[in-house]
């Protein structure tokens, strides 16, 4: 059986996702569940640090943060890496706490992994990568930011999420 795939329309341009539910079936499950919900649909991209990553999927246009579902287990321990291209669950301090936003990596970022030394370091959990539209990825990625209030790396030209669905 294939993995599943999304494809994020972007004002960019498209990104397609394949998922690892192999390696991660709580995140793949948390990510599809609202892709599922339309959840993604009018979102924007409102975290963008350039040769880093882009963050989005838990705020709206206006900056009004989302309705969310309960947080989900971190899964950082499972082998993938922040490499260039992977996407992965944003989260509070606590090591528990991935609800809608995620990021795509745009470059390698290892020290976002879990490490075997630290008990203290619980890394973020990658739960797929991009298969499609890299260069969408770094478009938005070169974007010059803005700082508004609680917002220190908003692009100044709004990058929204048209629509997220399952690709088959």
């Amino acid at each position: 059986m294939s993995n599943p795939h999304v494809l994020l329309e972007t004002s960019q341009g498209d990104i397609l996702l394949e998922l690892f539910p192999d390696s991660a079936p709580e995140s793949v499950a948390n990510f599809l569940g609202y892709v599922d919900d339309g959840h993604y649909d009018g979102t924007i991209f409102h975290r963008v640090v350039r040769g880093f990553v882009i963050q989005g999927g838990g705020f709206d246009r206006r900056l009004s943060k989302l309705e969310t579902r309960g947080p989900v287990r971190n899964e950082s321990r499972n082998g993938l890496s922040n490499r260039h291209g992977a996407i992965a669950l944003a989260r509070g301090p606590e090591t528990d706490s991935a609800r809608d936003e995620f990021f795509i990596n745009a470059a390698d970022n290892p020290e976002l992994d879990w490490q075997d030394d630290s008990d203290e370091w619980a890394g973020y959990a990658v739960f797929g990568r991009v298969v499609e539209g890299l260069e969408v990825v770094k478009k938005i990625n070169w974007k010059v930011v803005k700082a508004q209030p609680g917002f220190p790396e908003l692009p100044q030209e709004t990058v929204s999420i048209i629509s997220a669905s399952r690709f088959e």
